[in-house]
């Protein structure tokens, strides 16, 4: 399926019937988690999914280009959120649980 987010996905054994998805934070890519995959053990095979965010303006770094699963307008709690951003990005995470 092409129209996924970029990603990786790593079995940490054969046939894997569970999947993790492991979402990275604000400016970062799903090859910086991957490391983990070594270092958790769990009792049965896992499927561990990487995507990486789509590059976007965020507000709070003044518009810098750079992946992020939405814009962040500001720090203050409570604040506004980029609900449109949020949404798409659920979205392109449940394309992801679909496969």
């Amino acid at each position: 399926m092409s129209d996924l987010l970029p990603h990786i996905t790593l079995p940490s054994g054969r046939d894997p019937q569970y999947s993790i998805i492991w979402l990275h934070g604000l400016g970062a890519n799903g090859e910086d988690f991957v490391p983990m995959v070594d270092e958790i053990h769990l009792p049965h095979a896992v499927r561990y999914i990487f995507p990486h965010a789509p590059n976007r303006p965020v507000t709070i770094n003044g518009g810098f280009i750079m992946p992020a699963w939405y814009d962040i307008r500001n720090g203050e709690i409570g604040a506004e959120q980029d609900a449109a951003g949020i949404r798409a990005s659920q979205h392109e995470v449940e394309k992801l649980i679909e496969q």
